[in-house]
């Protein structure tokens, strides 16, 4: 509250004067006469507390219609990972401030995750430090989990996703009230990565810990779901193709993960005592698949014959180059790549798997959930026959079925 009041009080107006007087951060906050002297009004190296969120106050028995204390704003909040995360933190009674900056309708499901008036969306433009200082200004925790595995034409790979999180971390730098910053990254992220986005992840992680060393970072691997963007388009790719193709042979390595798990592993790095201040995860699932390996599980789901197409990498990237040749060229937008994104294909050329002494799950004291059963049964959505039929079926019901 100290940290308000000093923020409040030192913004000042063109002529000189602050935005609230004494007595209205008084009437507003209740904060004592001795907050708002001078000898208060400093700046700190570092905003972030040194005990995570464990004494702010509390009320209630820590559902949805309690107080956890915590005011989180939650950039890309509108996206895949950003629903099961505002969910999660709306139901112990969180306060979640949504930034967006298209229409006013992509916030709209979020607001049903909480308590009346606890998710609050705010329109922004995060080329604006102005308008990211008004969506922070009420916030004690921060998550950036913006992030984008395709260029545009407003936006490239690094803007997204290096340029963004260094703004935020400065602005929650200079905020004075910040208790958390978590970032969300990416496995493999790395300044050496063949691929461009895991380059521009990196260099956000670098740039978000010079700024704020107690920052947490997330390094989730390829999340699953219902909103997923990899088994999604293959299922349609395979409605609609009727084969999938396997880019390489489809013989890298790597673990995808429950996204219900990633927004956990969040939730509880927010709940410690601050002991995950400071330090980075990689939350990659419990099983190492390949991407066939994975196709399988898909094919299975959608009770659709197995039909594979393995592509070489010098002809994927090929199909894919296209578009990324004529993204800035073009004044129009071209349509989002789904199978063949030229970023992703590079980052394909190499193993995605957790590494031997990272910090994970266990460390958070979270088990993954096994990518098999509920996590991929939104797949069941693309049987040619509806939930209960498609062309195997008959290999999956006893023979008396129809008698």
């Amino acid at each position: 509250m100290q940290a308000v009041s000093r923020r409040l009080v030192q913004r000042p107006l063109g002529g000189g004067a602050s935005i609230y007087s004494s007595s209205s951060i008084r009437s507003l906050y209740g904060v004592p006469d001795h907050h708002l002297n001078g000898a208060d009004n400093r700046r700190y190296s570092s905003s972030l507390a040194t005990k995570g969120v464990g004494h702010l106050a509390r009320k209630g028995t820590g559902g949805r219609s309690s107080v956890s204390g915590i005011v989180a704003t939650v950039f890309g909040a509108t996206g895949f990972l950003g629903r099961y995360l505002v969910q999660q933190l709306a139901k112990m009674g969180s306060q979640v401030l949504v930034p967006f900056r298209g229409s006013e309708d992509n916030p709209r499901h979020l607001k049903l995750m909480g308590d009346l008036g606890q998710v609050v969306p705010m329109k922004f433009d995060p080329r604006d430090e102005d308008s990211i200082k008004a969506v922070m200004a009420k916030a004690n925790v921060v998550i950036n989990l913006i992030g984008r595995e395709y260029e545009t034409r407003n936006f490239s790979f690094e803007e997204v996703n290096h340029h963004m999180a260094e703004k935020l971390a400065l602005v929650a730098k200079e905020h004075g009230g910040i208790m958390r910053f978590i970032q969300v990254s990416c496995l493999g992220a790395s300044l050496s990565s063949p691929s461009r986005m895991q380059r521009a992840k990196a260099a956000a992680e670098e740039a978000v810990l010079n700024a704020l060393p107690e920052a947490t970072v997330m390094r989730p691997a390829t999340m699953i779901g219902t909103e997923d963007r990899i088994l999604n388009p293959w299922a349609m790719f395979v409605k609609k193709y009727g084969f999938l193709p396997l880019i390489g042979g489809g013989t890298n390595k790597f673990q995808p993960v429950y996204v219900v798990d990633v927004a956990a592993a969040i939730v509880a790095a927010l709940k410690d005592d601050g002991s995950s201040m400071g330090k980075t995860y990689e939350l990659g699932g419990p099983d190492v698949f390949t991407p066939h390996d994975l196709a399988e599980i898909m094919f299975d789901m959608i009770r659709e014959w197995p039909r594979y197409v393995k592509l070489p990498f010098p002809i994927a990237k090929a199909m894919a180059g296209p578009r990324d040749f004529m993204v800035n060229k073009v004044p129009f937008p071209l349509p989002s790549p789904q199978i063949f994104n030229l970023d992703q294909i590079n980052a394909l050329t190499t193993d995605t798997l957790v590494s031997d002494k990272a910090l994970t799950f266990q460390d958070l004291d979270l088990v993954p959930h096994k990518l098999k059963g509920y996590p991929v049964e939104f797949l069941i959505q693309y049987r040619k026959g509806g939930p209960n039929f498609g062309s195997t079926v008959s290999e999956k019901i006893p023979t008396d079925f129809y008698n």
